[in-house]
């Protein structure tokens, strides 16, 4: 089944809206899209999902269908109906650049335009910031715990929550610095790689596991044997035979991959075989269940492999399954505006991020629009305006490039992965937004 999902949108916005037109409050109001912090084994962000963001409200309108929809549903007005067969965003949008290193509590975008459509923008908007950047979040922890030499592929999609997660694995994954994915539906989309190798079925398939290595090598120009259906040493034995004959030919054996057992010790005993032999350029890669808590512990325990293949606990962040992303009403006609909920508190009016970066450290300070940081650089910008992008979005290559360099610079502190409940965010206050909230706050009691 498909649709392009106009209708995302949780019903009280549009319950909300009809009341907003039918009593004059459609004044300009601006919304601060942010992940609360703290964010469980998370020291920091990646942002993504705003080019995705962009795109949607720059298209979004209402066809007949939907309108006719809402209209069987009752509980609508014919002139809130009549509004949205006109509708489109007119607002603006300031946002960090795709890809950009965040911490929880910071905006990674902000909407300012007439309150009905800020508002029901706010479903979509949550829906695809929140995956994108969960996903994005947890690829760049698997990259930092793999290295920057070793090639790391999603191998995610038969356990995402359905095709769209799946592609939005894809991308997002990709974007934090991942080398491809097995999802040939985004290779061909996203011009992203396309990595594979071969099922135990396959090998299964064939009368012996030597026939089916030397079938699947005459088949595939860089063939990589999966060696741990039966028993894996002596399926390298045999990754090896094929190695010789394939050299012999004039043609190399590309890898093998391993996707089960005590991975330490396989990988060592493999690598050593083959080295000992004369293949040191035949890669050992291996899968099964992996992410970065299992890359981590698997090169502790004295594990050896040029690549890895990240499924299931990429694909779901199986260790964080959800975000805390939320979209909160921060200014309007009346001026800056205070949630002061119990553990949901905002930080009032339009904002800005400032952030000093050197090679030990990273501080970033959140401060008012209007107020100077020295020595910082701002990283929220007009991306829409009138409902039009000021520009297009960057190339995914150019993007992950970028996200791949901070990444490689990161600081030591920033890098730990560890599941710590409580990570402290290098995130200061600053002055001019601290008094406002408490003037704020003062004015509400």
């Amino acid at each position: 089944m498909q649709t392009d999902f106009r209708l995302t949108i949780d019903l009280y916005e549009l319950t909300m809206a009809d009341s907003y037109l039918s009593r004059g409050r459609n004044g300009t109001a601006v919304f601060d899209l942010f992940v609360r912090p703290p964010v469980p084994g998370r020291r920091f962000l990646v942002a993504a999902g705003v080019e995705a963001a962009l795109d949607y409200l720059e298209r979004l309108s209402f066809a007949d269908e939907d309108r006719d929809y809402l209209r069987s549903l009752g509980i609508f007005s014919n002139n809130f109906l009549e509004y949205l067969a006109q509708f489109r965003f007119t607002g603006e949008v300031r946002a960090v650049p795709e890809g950009e290193l965040i911490f929880p509590g910071e905006p990674i975008l902000s909407v300012r335009a007439p309150r009905i459509e800020a508002q029901i923008v706010e479903t979509y908007l949550l829906n695809v910031v929140n995956f994108y950047t969960l996903i994005a979040s947890k690829a760049a922890r698997v990259r930092l715990a793999a290295g920057f030499e070793a090639s790391v592929a999603d191998f995610s999609p038969r356990r995402d929550h359905g095709p769209e997660a799946a592609f939005g694995v894809a991308y997002a994954s990709y974007l934090a610095g991942l080398d491809g994915t097995s999802n040939v539906e985004a290779g061909k989309r996203l011009g992203i790689p396309v990595i594979g190798t071969m099922a135990h079925a396959y090998v299964m398939s064939f009368p012996s596991e030597l026939e089916a290595f030397r079938a699947f090598a005459a088949d595939h120009p860089a063939p990589v044997l999966l060696i741990d259906t039966y028993d894996t040493l002596l399926g390298a034995q045999r990754a090896l035979q094929v190695a010789r004959e394939l050299r012999a030919q004039g043609r190399a054996l590309a890898g093998v991959r391993i996707d089960s057992g005590d991975l330490p010790t396989l990988t060592r005993k493999v690598r050593h075989m083959f080295d000992e032999a004369g293949f040191p350029e035949v890669k050992v890669l291996i899968s099964g269940d992996l992410d970065e808590y299992r890359i981590q512990a698997f090169l502790a325990a004295g594990g050896v492999a040029d690549g890895y293949g990240v499924g299931t606990r990429l694909g779901t962040s199986y260790d964080l399954p959800a975000l805390g992303g939320v979209y909160k009403l921060v200014e309007d006609s009346g001026g800056p505006q205070l949630k002061m909920s119990p553990g949901k508190r905002t930080w009032p009016g339009r904002k800005q991020i400032w952030r000093r970066l050197d090679d030990d450290a990273v501080q970033d300070v959140l401060s008012l629009e209007d107020e100077a940081v020295e020595g910082g650089e701002p990283l929220l910008a007009v991306r829409m305006r009138d409902g039009v992008r000021l520009e297009e979005a960057a190339a995914l290559s150019r993007t992950r490039e970028r996200v791949r360099g901070w990444l490689a610079r990161l600081p030591e502190d920033l890098r730990v992965i560890a599941a710590d409940p409580k990570p402290e965010y290098p995130v200061e206050i600053s002055p001019g937004l601290t008094a406002l909230s408490r003037r704020l706050e003062s004015a509400r009691h």
